[in-house]
């Protein structure tokens, strides 16, 4: 059997790849990942990263953005957001967003990856999940980004700061949140 088609096998659609995990598999690898690629078996997704698309009767599907984001970073600690999140905290955010944010401990910038563009963050320290207090945090440090205004925002935004649990919501705002987002929910709970 040849190598190529050992590496043919091994791929599972849907999943993404660094070009070192394809090299495990295959002792020409970028000769193999060019030939992959021509017979659309691969898909590049950024530099050095690719997937193995899944058909679907609609036609190929991506990848998971998690799965994508994963291998991008080489980092499973990051949390994915989209600002539309916002719209669920009932404090008037009614826009609809299309570029998701990605916390994470080691790239910042705008990246496209897989026909999408996501918007990587640095934090010194990412939250396992998102919670209803987390994304209050997010927003309160993220308000000056958003199409939303303001100044209609920013009262509704505390009224329902003060309406959470004042223990987890501080810890939100110290362990992920910004100076100025740590400001305004302690002033929430002054006012309150």
């Amino acid at each position: 059997m040849s190598a190529l088609n050992d590496l043919k096998k091994r791929l599972r659609p849907g999943q993404v790849y660094r070009r070192q995990d394809l090299e495990r598999w295959s002792n020409a690898v970028d000769r193999h990942v060019r030939q992959l690629l021509d017979e659309g078996r691969l898909e590049k997704v950024s530099g050095g990263v690719y997937m193995a698309p899944r058909r679907t009767r609609f036609g190929k599907a991506p990848a998971r953005p998690e799965k994508l984001v994963e291998a991008f970073l080489k980092d499973d600690r990051f949390l994915m957001v989209s600002p539309s999140a916002f719209n669920g905290l009932g404090v008037g955010a009614t826009q609809l967003y299309n570029e998701p944010v990605v916390y994470n401990l080691k790239r910042h910038g705008r990246f496209k990856l897989g026909g999408r563009t996501y918007d990587f963050r640095k934090k010194p320290s990412v939250p396992a999940r998102l919670t209803q207090e987390v994304l209050l945090v997010d927003l309160l440090q993220t308000m000056d980004r958003l199409a939303e205004d303001k100044a209609e925002l920013l009262p509704r935004a505390l009224e329902r700061a003060r309406s959470m649990d004042p223990v987890r919501l501080a810890k939100a705002a110290r362990d992920f949140g910004s100076v100025r987002a740590g400001r305004l929910v302690s002033q929430a709970f002054q006012a309150a």
